[in-house]
């Protein structure tokens, strides 16, 4: 699942056996992104409004976070 974080960065998210392992695209890469832990209870349907509570700092008027795959 890829979700765009406000406009800023991009963030693909894969569930590994019960973890979740998180990368961010940057400039064409795949690169861990070893900055943010989701424990493993959050499910995939809660993953938006998490992200939004980690990065909520990084938000405008009206910006959102939206799943883009």
């Amino acid at each position: 699942m890829k979700f765009d974080i406000y406009g800023r960065f991009q963030l693909d998210i894969q569930r590994v056996g019960a973890a979740w392992a998180v990368y961010r695209s940057d400039a064409g890469k795949h690169v861990p992104a070893t900055d943010l832990a989701i424990p493993p209870e959050v499910s995939a349907d809660e993953l938006a409004e998490y992200l939004d509570d980690i990065y909520h700092e990084l938000s405008g008027p009206g910006d959102r976070i939206s799943r883009i795959g």
